[in-house]
Formats: C-alpha cells, sequence, structure tokens
C-alpha cells in the first residue's frame, strides 16, 4: 500500500475520513461540503497552494471506497477531480474550501442538454466537449429532473445552451480527469459492495432457522464467499490501474471501473435477495446504493465503455 513522504497510509486517510462521512450523510449540500471539507477531503488530491493536501490518487480510491460504504449521497468525488483539474485557479481553492459546488457530466451534452446524476444546486459543471471540457456557471440554467432511475434523487436534464464559460480543459487534461473518475466511482461502488456484504453477514449471523444461524448454511456461505471474492477482485483491480506500467505509461481504467461496476450490482443484487422479503422494504437501505451504483453506470455510459474496451483489445490483438 503506498504512503505519502510523511508515511501517512491510504487506509488510515480513510479511517479519518469515516466520522466526516458519517455526519455529512444526509445533510444539505451546503452542509455537507463545510463538513467535508473541514476534514480536508474535498481538497484531498488539491494542491497546497489551493488549501489542498497534495495527496495521490491512492488516497482518494481510499476516501471513494469509505463514501460508497456510508452511503453518501453528495457528489464528493467530483469535488476532489475539480479540485485536481483546476489546479492554481480560484475556482479550485474554492471546492477544496466548501465554497462552492462542482459536478461533472460525464455524457456530455447532447442537442444542448446535459445529464446529470447529482445537481445539489451546485455553481459549476464540467462539460466535456469533443476537444476537452468547458467549465460552465449552472445559475440561470433550466433543469428538468427524471426520476426514473431514483425518484428520491433523480437525474436532471440541464439546459446549457446558454451557459456561460469560467474555465476550460485540454483534451489530454480531460482524458487524465477521465481516467482518474472511472478509479474513483468504481471506488465508491465497491465501497457500496461492501457495506452491502457487512450488512449481509450480521442479518444471515441473527437470523435463526430450524434451531440454526442462516450463516451457516453451505448455499449461503457460499453466496457470501462468492460476494468477498468479487470484492477483493474490485479492490486489486482499482488498486493495480493507478499504477504505471512497465513502460511508466498510465493504466487503463476502463476494464478496472467496468469490473467494479458488474460486480457491485452482482452482490448489491444478491444481498437483497439473501435479505428475504425483508431485503425488499424501505427498511433495509441496501436500495440506496443498488440505485447509486445504476445512476453511476449510466453516467459512464458502461455498455458503450464495455464495447469500447473490447473493440480496443480486438485492434492491439
Amino acid at each position: 500500500m503506498s504512503s505519502d513522504d510523511h508515511g501517512l497510509l491510504p487506509a488510515e486517510l480513510a479511517e479519518a475520513a469515516r466520522p466526516a462521512i458519517a455526519e455529512a450523510r444526509g445533510k444539505p449540500a451546503r452542509d455537507a461540503a463545510r463538513i467535508l471539507a473541514e476534514a480536508g477531503l474535498t481538497g484531498v488530491c488539491a494542491q497546497e497552494d489551493d488549501g489542498g493536501m497534495a495527496l495521490g490518487l491512492s488516497f482518494a480510491l481510499a476516501i471513494a471506497e469509505e463514501a460508497g460504504a456510508g452511503q453518501l449521497r453528495f457528489p464528493l468525488l467530483d469535488q476532489i477531480l475539480l479540485a485536481q483539474a483546476f489546479a492554481g485557479q480560484d475556482i479550485a481553492g474554492r471546492i477544496a474550501a466548501g465554497e462552492a459546488l462542482g459536478v461533472i457530466g460525464w455524457e456530455g451534452a447532447r442537442d444542448g442538454l446535459l445529464r446529470l446524476s447529482d445537481d445539489c444546486d451546485c455553481d459549476v459543471v464540467l462539460v466535456p466537449t469533443g476537444q476537452g471540457a468547458d467549465l460552465i456557471e449552472r445559475a440561470g440554467l433550466t433543469a428538468t429532473p427524471t426520476p426514473l432511475l431514483d425518484p428520491d434523487a433523480p437525474q436532471i436534464w440541464l439546459d446549457v445552451g446558454a451557459a456561460r464559460k469560467i474555465g476550460s480543459l485540454s483534451g489530454e487534461q480531460m482524458a487524465d480527469l477521465r481516467r482518474a473518475g472511472e478509479a474513483l466511482y468504481g471506488g465508491f461502488v465497491t465501497g457500496a459492495a461492501a457495506n452491502a456484504l457487512a450488512l449481509s453477514s450480521d442479518y444471515l449471523a441473527a437470523r435463526v432457522q430450524f434451531g440454526r444461524p442462516l450463516s451457516s448454511k453451505q448455499a449461503v456461505r457460499h453466496h457470501l464467499a462468492r460476494m468477498k471474492l468479487l470484492l477483493e477482485m474490485s479492490r486489486a483491480a482499482l488498486a493495480r490501474s493507478l499504477a504505471r506500467d512497465e513502460l511508466g505509461n498510465p493504466r487503463d481504467t476502463r476494464p478496472a471501473f467496468l469490473g467494479a461496476v458488474g460486480n457491485a450490482i452482482w452482490t448489491l443484487e444478491k444481498a437483497i435477495h439473501l435479505h428475504g422479503g425483508m431485503g425488499f422494504t424501505w427498511e433495509v437501505p441496501l436500495h440506496y446504493s443498488l440505485r447509486d451504483i445504476r445512476k453511476i453506470e449510466t453516467a459512464f455510459g458502461a455498455g458503450r465503455l464495455a464495447r469500447q474496451v473490447a473493440q480496443d483489445f480486438i485492434r492491439a490483438a
């Protein structure tokens, strides 16, 4: 496990971040931003001149997994990525300090409309273009909710046709941001899967039928073992995707991200199944994580991304 020059480990930072994530959960966006910024989480990868900690993505990945496990419904990962991408600019410092909120429209705009997984009353939006990405002001733009995937926290279509541009990223910068985003959101869904496994293990150990806990049954233990295996596969693949290859080049994060999403969906659906009738009630919070994973899958265009990876593999063979 990597560490910075001061010997801090990503797991140690994630453990320290847990109370702040728990406190921010369920709070209004501005309050959550303040809490997370005070804990240093929004600026974990931002430069020190921008008020950040200037740590590597391995630390952000650990925080992303902690946020997924804590079911944080606030775009913390977008804050981390934007504060890093716009280093040296005023907006980076404001985001790192929790004074401004930003979100990323990963799909890009279509006919002047941009789909966002989380609007959160943000100040700025990053809109990918064919040549890079534009940072625009959110104020005054019309938003139309689309509650199909999540009625409680719907995605929105944002009309960006008359948006005011306040910054931009080059094609290379946007490619770097996308790779980082795939890794971090892969960590988020993996954290959600880890939480689902923990909840399932506790429930099955406490649920007794015919004088024995359900966790003692072989079929149930097989499911739990597979959930644990998929979880560790995702963690290993994501950590490897952040490391340079043998030639010093950045690795492709797409396969690790796609694997993490697929593994997390299977784990969440199996966790709901293992909870039996309880799994389909509002009292069991697994459905929130499943909705979040499905929104992330949609935001990154996982189906299209999988086809691209397959085509690139065939061409390279």
